[in-house]
């Protein structure tokens, strides 16, 4: 069967699917930005204390968010 994605429009539920794992998404994307920061950092006399901040602070919401996904009866609402 031959599937035409240019119509194709997503489900509820793959709406669903993606809201539920916005949260993950946004930290991981968070994390990325705050090591890309601290790369470009490195080249220009090295990362500032706040570059250090946004590093920690990003990897500790990836840890909390993956945290909260795993739950068994994760919430499904976005994170405040």
């Amino acid at each position: 069967m031959w599937i035409n994605f240019d119509d194709a429009e997503p489900s509820p539920g793959d709406l669903a699917a993606i809201e539920a794992e916005w949260p993950q998404i946004e930290a991981d994307l968070a994390e990325l930005d705050a090591e890309i920061r601290a790369i470009y950092a490195a080249d220009r006399g090295g990362p500032t204390e706040l570059d250090w901040r946004r590093t920690r602070r990003s990897a500790a919401r990836v840890t909390r968010t993956a945290t909260r996904a795993a739950r068994p009866t994760a919430d499904l609402r976005p994170a405040a």
